[in-house]
């Protein structure tokens, strides 16, 4: 069963958390499910806050930032995110280029389904 991660991140951006599902927005191909915390746009993704699937889940637990990887579409291949390091909390993330995914709010119960 999912539950939305509370921790000091969540808090710093107001404790309201969203679950967007992500996907590509060239060919519509279903990338991951993700944890949002507080308003504004989806500029990058911390690597934390991926939630499915368990596959990109694994490839964004590491250790070493060398060891990120550049978030590809699986239908068209194409580049969607690099990796980055967010200064200003130290955490990796994976940095959105701008038009490449769509984004919709989605509910714990589809999530689930």
């Amino acid at each position: 069963m999912f539950k939305f991660k509370k921790d000091k991140y969540s808090n710093n951006r107001g404790g309201n958390s969203t679950l967007l599902k992500i996907s590509c927005q060239y060919c519509g191909t279903h990338i991951c499910f993700y944890q949002k915390d507080g308003p504004g746009e989806l500029r990058r993704m911390y690597c934390d806050r991926i939630i499915y699937p368990k596959e990109l889940v694994e490839d964004v637990k590491v250790a070493n930032f060398n060891e990120l990887k550049p978030l590809k579409c699986k239908g068209c291949n194409r580049i969607i995110a690099m990796p980055m390091i967010y200064e200003k909390e130290k955490r990796f993330a994976l940095r959105l280029f701008v038009g490449a995914v769509k984004k919709q709010k989605t509910t714990i119960k589809e999530f689930e389904n």
